[in-house]
């Protein structure tokens, strides 16, 4: 796609959603890490049905820590994977009060260092949380960046550095929140909504989906 259509979709995107948002619920660094944690392969909507209870009987990493693994369990137990994000919490909770003062660090480094947390975890909190100009690809910005022509290929870390390099960067902070929006509402796996798609007209995917019959 050449560099004059990314600049127009993007405007496009960033003209629909000017201040696009994580749908996850959170009030500090800590509680977004945990809530991204506990969304690998989960639904943001069944992550926020579970953390409030969780962050109102452990606010901080030293809470979160005594805690422990299975009462922490007891509050995440709709969430897939309970067992191993649950343990995954409670140590990377220890293990920022006893590296980091209790604070979440904002290096990828560091983060990546976190039980359970891996590059698009981090890319996601050093974006959110540090206004850090990353780009985390998960299954939405994989399908959208690929059906667009902004990237090619299924591997998320060179999806990753083909972004990067095509997005402009007037619209490097908040990309991933537009093509994951736009792939969790409109771009969709199974039956994308190109009826409604205001990049229908730059998208190659064929065939586009046609407006349901009333």
């Amino acid at each position: 796609m050449p560099s004059s259509r990314v600049e127009t979709l993007f405007a496009r995107l960033r003209a629909a959603n000017p201040q696009p948002l994580s749908e996850l619920h959170y009030r500090n660094p800590f509680e977004l890490l945990v809530a991204v944690v506990l969304s690998a392969q989960a639904t943001d909507a069944g992550v926020n049905k579970a953390t409030p209870a969780l962050f109102d009987a452990a606010p901080t990493p030293q809470a979160m820590a005594a805690l422990g693994d299975e009462r922490v369990e007891h509050y995440i137990r709709t969430i897939g994977l309970y067992r191993t994000k649950a343990h995954n919490v409670v140590e990377l909770s220890r293990m920022l009060v006893e590296r980091h003062g209790g604070e979440v660090p904002d290096t990828r480094e560091a983060l990546e260092a976190l039980p359970g947390v891996g590059r698009k975890t981090a890319n996601v909190v050093l974006n959110v949380a540090f206004g850090q100009p990353t780009l985390a690809v998960d299954t939405h910005v994989l399908r959208v960046s690929n059906r667009l022509g902004l990237a090619q290929g299924d591997n998320p870390l060179r999806v990753e550095q083909q972004l990067m390099k095509r997005v402009p960067p007037a619209y490097a902070l908040d990309a991933h929140h537009w093509l994951i929006l736009h792939g969790r509402h409109v771009c969709k796996a199974r039956r994308p909504e190109c009826w409604r798609c205001a990049l229908a007209d730059l998208c190659p995917y064929e065939p586009k989906t046609p407006a349901p019959r009333r």
